[in-house]
């Protein structure tokens, strides 16, 4: 699995994207020496591309608190499955 880019990263190497291309060829070219594939440069820029790096890296802590909050919810939702089961000795 690769790892996660920074804010920095997500704002900073479309942008450097943008600027450095004028044919196809050159584009793709551009692309690649700022070390990203075009998949996710188009990606990046699709998403992050009118964002500054405060407000990605705002995003990217508000969909860590989501993941955090979905697991907490599933953990208790499964305590409130099993818990009734427990108290009767059905386990």
């Amino acid at each position: 699995m690769a790892k996660s880019a920074t804010s920095e990263e997500i704002v900073a190497k479309p942008a450097v994207g943008r600027m450095s291309w004028s044919r196809r060829a050159e584009h793709v070219w551009a692309i690649g020496s700022i070390g990203l594939s075009e998949v996710t440069y188009y990606r990046w820029r699709r998403e992050f591309g009118a964002l500054q790096i405060k407000q990605v890296k705002r995003l990217k802590e508000l969909e860590l608190e989501i993941s955090r909050l979905r697991k907490a919810v599933s953990d208790l939702a499964l305590a409130k499955l099993i818990l009734p089961g427990a108290a009767r000795g059905n386990c």
